[in-house]
């Protein structure tokens, strides 16, 4: 099987094909303060918006060409597309990895696609839209944000209009990539992995869209290798639009050197899913897959049986020009290489829905990876409503990448500022869980990092003392869940510790600008020495610690005023890789 090339700016990582067209790039835009774009018809695109802006950058970021922080909720795209002869006697899909927060889509003047959320994909079959005689198609999207409304699902973007303390600049509109495919009208939909080292077994499920219209056999051939060596094959029939099948892998795990996904040995099976109608090959799907299984036994975090110390850092995903958009997908591979580099097996990705091509590197160099929905500040039945929806496509994004092992629906508290009196927060905060727990069974999920759990697999806590002393005498015992270090209680009233492995989940913070004044941390080093002295003192009193299970340490980079990265908002380190790596290890450098 020969793999196609990797693309550092593909979009689908975990479902390849080699036919697709890359819309990103410069648009027609406009700013819509009066809501007048519907009801003038500037869906129907009878002339040019005044404005341009480079897709897939928000109009915040510099990226796009503007760059201004003011508040504009709605906003209009517009794009003249040529389809190249590929998409002849094909469907075409039209795809967008993210829009925030709702979008309307028109082709042609016809109404497409409606999504609401900020963070996840969607798309549409625009096939029936498109103009005859490969005559041009146009484009237009409708994005509309509601900036000041504390309801909605939002992560780190805040509500008013210039970043301070923890909030950071908003992104309204297309944030990730846009683009098109040219498929059948019978093809793969979807596939789903589920590794089973136990009976070291892979489940395959995929869904077939089309089914029904093929006159004769279909059948669907799934072929497994190993650095390109064949490993497997299967063909199935298929009669119904979603069909599974188990394949047994002739596998082996010697002593930790197999072929179990870790981040030590981040090992990958790619497979090839090829669909047939007798002898015509109808679609072909790229993908991979990893075996490993992350479980909590004894109370103890266990990655394939085994127990295993989680050393995380904490990653907002901002970049200084694009905010929440990376400049180009070899910033997002460096993101994850920098991570490693330092010693850390894991990032806890905080508050954001990243790009699916950070954990498409996740899988490949080896972290853990902690997906976190970006929450709300205010409890609505509104908010749960739009809470659980996006939520769930989340899930339906990422399942298959190995690299995720917990998930994390809410954190401190945000959305359900409540929840220590007001029962129907702690119900959702439960029903959260359940529901994660329903839809992914195979990780771990923490109903609210931080403080005031109701029911969680991990037990994990925030804590931003300023030296080891208290950290290490905080933690040498269980008696940490009682401790209240944010002036929180970790657990939620009617909830309680029960064994669950404990991890200090946000700690540091340590403020060193050496570049520049101004910005804050949770506490101040003025020099490299006393910032590596700093992170030391406070990393190896976790790493001593009897109580813990790991920690995860903040935070990756610096984020606007936010000056506690080990690494500068450009990506440049504040101190030897090779000395935070040393740390984490529990040496001196």
């Amino acid at each position: 099987m020969s793999l196609p090339q990797w693309r550092a700016d593909y979009p689908r990582p975990q479902f390849v094909r080699s036919g697709w067209l890359n819309l990103n790039g410069t648009w027609e835009f406009e700013f819509d303060d009066e809501d007048a774009g519907e009801r003038e018809g500037w869906y129907l695109a009878p002339k040019g918006l005044s404005r341009s802006i480079q897709v897939p950058f928000c109009f915040q970021s510099p990226l796009s060409g503007i760059g201004t922080n003011e508040f504009h909720d709605i906003v209009w795209y517009r794009r003249r597309v040529e389809l190249p002869p590929e998409f002849a006697g094909k469907r075409a899909l039209l795809h967008f990895g993210a829009v925030d927060y709702s979008a309307k889509v028109w082709v042609n003047g016809q109404l497409a696609a409606v999504h609401e959320g900020g963070h996840t994909p969607f798309w549409a079959d625009v096939t029936g839209l498109l103009r005859a005689g490969g005559l041009p198609n146009d484009i237009v999207v409708r994005a509309r944000d509601y900036s000041r409304d504390v309801r909605l699902p939002r992560g780190k973007q805040y509500w008013l209009e210039q970043p301070a303390s923890v909030f950071y600049s908003r992104t309204t509109g297309i944030w990730q990539t846009v683009w098109m495919e040219p498929v059948a009208e019978t093809r793969i939909d979807h596939v789903r992995f589920t590794p089973d080292i136990d009976a070291n077994e892979i489940r395959i499920q995929t869904a077939v869209s089309g089914h029904e219209a093929v006159q004769g056999r279909l059948k669907l051939k799934l072929s497994v290798s190993l650095e390109g060596c064949p490993v497997a094959e299967d063909t199935l029939e298929i009669r119904e639009a979603v069909t599974a099948r188990r394949i047994w892998l002739t596998d082996y795990n010697d002593m930790g050197k197999g072929r179990w996904w870790t981040p030590e040995n981040p090992v990958l099976y790619d497979i090839e899913l090829t669909l047939w109608a007798d002898d015509m090959l109808l679609d072909r799907v790229y993908s991979y897959f990893g075996m490993r299984k992350i479980s909590v036994e004894d109370g103890r975090v266990c990655l394939n049986n085994r127990p295993y110390y989680m050393k995380l850092v904490l990653d907002q995903g901002y970049y200084p020009d694009g905010i929440l958009t990376p400049p180009d997908g070899e910033a997002v591979r460096r993101d994850a290489e920098l991570a490693k580099a330092m010693g850390f097996n894991g990032v806890r990705k905080h508050q954001k829905i990243e790009d699916p091509r950070y954990a498409y590197w996740c899988d490949r160099t080896g972290l853990l990876l902690w997906g976190e929905m970006p929450n709300a500040y205010a409890y609505s039945e509104d908010y749960v409503h739009r809470m659980t929806r996006e939520w769930q496509e989340v899930l339906e994004r990422d399942y298959n990448h190995p690299c995720i092992a917990v998930w994390v629906p809410l954190n401190e508290s945000w959305g359900v500022p409540g929840i220590a009196v007001d029962q129907a927060q702690q119900h959702h905060a439960l029903a959260m869980y359940h529901l994660t727990k329903c839809l992914d069974p195979i990780r771990l999920v923490v109903s609210n990092d931080g403080w005031e759990h109701v029911k969680s697999d991990i037990c994990t806590i925030h804590d931003y003392a300023s030296n080891g002393e208290t950290l290490g005498t905080r933690y040498g015992s269980l008696a940490c869940v009682k401790a209240r270090p944010c002036n929180r209680p970790v657990y939620a009233p009617g909830y309680s510790y029960n064994g669950e492995p404990i991890l200090v989940s946000e700690f540091g913070g340590i403020r060193y600008s050496p570049d520049a004044a101004g910005g804050w941390g949770y506490s101040e080093a003025d020099s490299e020495e006393q910032f590596l002295r700093r992170y030391m003192e406070l990393t190896h009193s976790l790493l001593q610690a009897p109580a813990l299970q790991g920690y995860c340490y903040t935070q990756l980079t610096d984020v606007q005023q936010e000056k506690n990265g080990l690494l500068t908002e450009d990506r440049r380190p504040k101190a030897p890789l090779e000395s935070i790596r040393k740390i984490n290890q529990g040496l001196t450098p």
